[in-house]
């Protein structure tokens, strides 16, 4: 029982007065009046306790921009695209909408019924990523099942460049052979250029290392060309599909947008033109999450490529330093000896990463991939000018 109730009863049905009513009960007389003023003008409703939540909430986020966001929700949906707060964010700004934060519109996605919140769940800040530092470094590549309307079914090969997410090739099949993985690989290099190593899992089509009946030591037509171009061969542990995280996430990716489309696939062909779709949209209009929400497409291209130990010189970096301007310059050991390379007190805490092939070294903005210098050290001298100075011509 509510105290405004044990005192309406006491002055109404015992007939004490409102002041004994304060005294006995030791609440202000004050307190006394509103209650029976509520008590006379509403009746029993008058001893439940009212919200205190005001009528009016300044702050509180406009009521079109809440549509907008469900609106923006609904679409990715049904289309089958990824549709978390970030992304809702990243289209709104495109369409030129009001774009709350990334915590507003997920306040407002839970809210109102979009999402289910899972306060168990482990955050993804919580997981482990490796990621190669330059595109080319490393492709991953896997196939996935799709069934064609009538349920006959088709597998679909994946290439992945596994710095930037860059969807290097997608493709349907009736079924994943080993030839049809070193057509579809050494189609991809002659658009790409080839990759500094792959990262597949242990299927017969990638690897007979571990075939129960192949001769030890063998090696099939993949591997095979692996080794004579000297791509390095990375496989994933049995049982443990982490490993290639990034293409299994791309998957379902794929198979919730295709399962999205108002009109299924008949034909292989047809699935192909889907495919064909959906990789340009990946690729170029979709902003990923862990690539600051920057396209793959504009990922794949900040960077200079990674290749095989065997290419050129020019091509090649086998060395990648992480540093951070300070004094306008950033440090590089070579032979024993500390020199320092000039990059601009404009510069001065971000973070740069030098890719480095014996003495020539490229120096790229960490984040956005700016090119900040591109020079040959010269080992004679300690610190490495922006521009060379010529003679003084006074």
């Amino acid at each position: 029982m509510s105290k405004a109730k044990l005192v309406i009863t006491a002055i109404t049905r015992s007939g004490i007065s409102q002041a004994e009513a304060a005294r006995r009960y030791d609440i202000s007389q004050a307190t006394v009046s509103r209650w029976m003023k509520r008590y006379r003008a509403e009746g029993e409703a008058a001893f439940e306790p009212r919200s205190r939540r005001p009528h009016h909430n300044p702050a509180a986020t406009p009521t079109v921009v809440v549509q907008a966001v469900l609106a923006e929700r609904d679409r990715l949906v049904a289309t089958g695209h990824d549709a978390g707060p970030d992304t809702i964010r990243w289209h709104l700004q495109q369409a030129g909408a009001p774009a709350p934060s990334r915590a507003t519109i997920a306040r407002i996605l839970t809210a109102n019924g979009r999402v289910r919140p899972e306060p168990k769940k482990k955050p993804k800040s919580a997981y482990i990523r490796f990621e190669a530092e330059q595109p080319n470094e490393t492709w991953q590549f896997d196939y996935t099942h799709y069934p064609l309307i009538d349920d006959t079914d088709t597998e679909i090969i994946t290439w992945l460049d596994d710095h930037s997410r860059y969807l290097l090739h997608l493709s349907a099949h009736p079924r994943i052979t080993g030839p049809i993985v070193l057509t579809t690989f050494t189609a991809t290099i002659d658009e790409y250029g080839s990759p500094a190593s792959t990262l597949t899992d242990n299927g017969m089509v990638y690897t007979v290392r571990h075939s129960a009946t192949g001769v030890r030591g063998g090696r099939n037509a993949f591997e095979r060309y692996l080794a004579d171009h000297n791509i390095t061969q990375k496989n994933g542990r049995g049982s443990h599909p982490q490993t290639q995280g990034k293409v299994e996430r791309f998957q379902q990716t794929l198979k919730n947008w295709l399962r999205r489309q108002p009109v299924q696939p008949a034909t292989i062909q047809a699935l192909q033109d889907l495919l064909d779709q959906f990789r340009h949209e990946y690729n170029h209009d979709r902003p990923h999450r862990a690539l600051d929400r920057r396209t793959p497409a504009a990922a794949y291209a900040a960077r200079p490529k990674a290749a095989p130990a065997s290419e050129p010189a020019d091509r090649t970096h086998n060395r990648v330093r992480h540093d951070k301007v300070s004094e306008g310059t950033v440090t590089l050991r070579h032979a024993s000896r500390l020199h320092h390379i000039g990059i601009g007190r404009a510069w001065n805490g971000h973070r740069v990463i030098l890719l480095v092939q014996d003495l020539q070294i490229t120096v790229v903005h960490a984040v956005t991939g700016q090119l900040l210098r591109d020079l040959t050290l010269d080992t004679s001298r300690d610190y490495q000018p922006q521009k060379h100075q010529g003679p003084n011509p006074h």
